[in-house]
């Protein structure tokens, strides 16, 4: 694993995500910044997201020399979000350090090439996943294949207790 992939985290987490457990995840950057993470790879998605990017700006404050990469499926990914999350979304894209646009239109799998970047660019994933299936499944799943460091944020689950170790035998390499 390369250096710099040691010193990068990237976020997964429910779109529905509505700021549960906002300093627990302003706390899991900080620590990831004391344990030497210096780049935060983010979807930028609606929800965990989206709360994710601030929470990095947010320590970025504290920290300046951490950095905040949004990860674009797609040119226009926030066509359909309400106007209040395209703001949000505007303003937080202008505030990442570099962004990263994987495919200039929407396509069946944009998503998940955008969550397989994620989990192959980094060594630590900062999740919000409360079981259901979806793309954060996905992400969580292959982030544990592929021996990534989690930390599950959502209080139903927790990886470090070993409640997903039988799963591995679940996962067929892509």
């Amino acid at each position: 694993m390369t250096e710099r992939r040691l010193r990068t985290a990237a976020f997964t987490g429910h779109r529905d995500y509505r700021g549960e457990g906002a300093e627990a995840l302003l706390q899991a950057v900080r620590t990831l910044c004391d344990e030497g993470v210096e780049t935060f790879l983010c979807g930028m998605a609606v929800g965990f997201d989206l709360a994710a990017a601030e929470a990095v700006i947010a320590v970025q404050r504290e920290r300046p020399g951490i950095r905040l990469v949004a990860v674009l499926p797609f040119a226009e990914q926030s066509a359909r979000f309400g106007a209040e999350e395209r703001r949000r979304y505007d303003r937080l894209l202008a505030e990442a350090d570099e962004t990263v646009l994987l495919a200039e239109r929407y396509a069946a799998d944009c998503y998940r090439r955008r969550n397989d970047f994620l989990v192959d660019h980094a060594s630590r994933l900062v999740a919000w996943y409360d079981g259901r299936s979806g793309g954060t499944q996905y992400t969580f799943r292959r982030a544990l294949r592929r021996g990534l460091r989690i930390e599950n944020l959502a209080p139903a689950l927790n990886v470090q207790e070993g409640l997903f170790a039988s799963e591995e035998a679940l996962f067929v390499e892509s």
